[in-house]
């Protein structure tokens, strides 16, 4: 199949799974299309789907991580001894594992298209990554606290695994607490990778999106964990998106 026939059998076997989107047609373009079908992978609970699906959603979202170029630590470069600074697309990051900055139900984000790290994470991952969670979830029986992380394979992501962390969401002044919980997902991600063999770490900007923590005070709780915290042989990627929180970082790390 092509990367067009793909999306093409994926969008029509998710609508065909709910009869509410019996009038929703497969569009002719290839961005509108796109969209749709990441739509409803957002949407979609955390039910079976069949292994001819995964098969040919996994051999479209390895292909659109390439055409998008792939990150190796090698082609970075340290600005402290064993951290490094990175301005780009997580889901496109070959690191041993990344953190995703999770919610409370830790399967995702239902939105449609939103561009938080969650959506971008559990859209790249694929379908396998929501059942994961939802496994987890069962499991545990209540909601992920604040402060802790759960580990999953990273499916179709470039790397290893997938970090998953709850982070203080900031109700008007930030307190001791939203500063304590917060170096508390940094140090349990650091723990829990540590446990699991992984040598490199890229952490995203936790809790600064839609739980708002304010990006100075939380860039500044991220470096001085890492220094604290990061074992020699670990190397840790501060990830970063805009260019604003980039020289944010650079102001504080070298």
């Amino acid at each position: 199949m092509t990367q067009s026939e793909r999306r093409t059998f994926l969008i029509e076997r998710l609508l065909a799974e709910e009869p509410s989107y019996g009038t929703v047609a497969v569009p002719a373009g290839e961005a509108e299309g796109k969209r749709l079908l990441r739509a409803l992978m957002n949407v979609r609970p955390p039910r079976p789907i069949g292994e001819d699906v995964l098969a040919v959603q996994d051999e479209y979202l390895r292909e659109a991580t390439a055409e998008k170029g792939v990150t190796h630590l090698s082609d970075l470069t340290a600005i402290e001894p064993g951290i490094y600074l990175w301005q780009g697309d997580i889901t496109a990051l070959a690191a041993d594992a990344i953190v995703n900055a999770a919610n409370a139900g830790m399967t995702g984000c239902y939105v449609p298209g939103h561009h938080c790290i969650d959506n971008c994470i559990h859209t790249f991952a694929g379908i396998q990554l929501r059942l994961d969670c939802a496994r987890l979830m069962r499991e545990q029986g209540h909601p992920e606290p604040t402060g802790t992380a759960k580990i999953t394979p990273a499916y179709n992501l470039p790397c290893r695994y997938v970090l998953h962390t709850v982070g203080p969401i900031v109700e008007g002044e930030v307190t001791a607490e939203d500063e304590r919980l917060l170096e508390r997902c940094y140090r349990a991600c650091m723990d829990l990778a540590g446990e699991h063999g992984v040598r490199s770490l890229a952490f995203c900007c936790i809790s600064t999106g839609v739980f708002r923590f304010p990006k100075e005070r939380a860039a500044r709780i991220a470096v001085d964990t890492v220094r604290r915290h990061r074992k020699p042989e670990m190397e840790v990627i501060f990830n970063v998106h805009s260019e604003s929180d980039y020289a944010l970082y650079r102001r504080l790390l070298g």
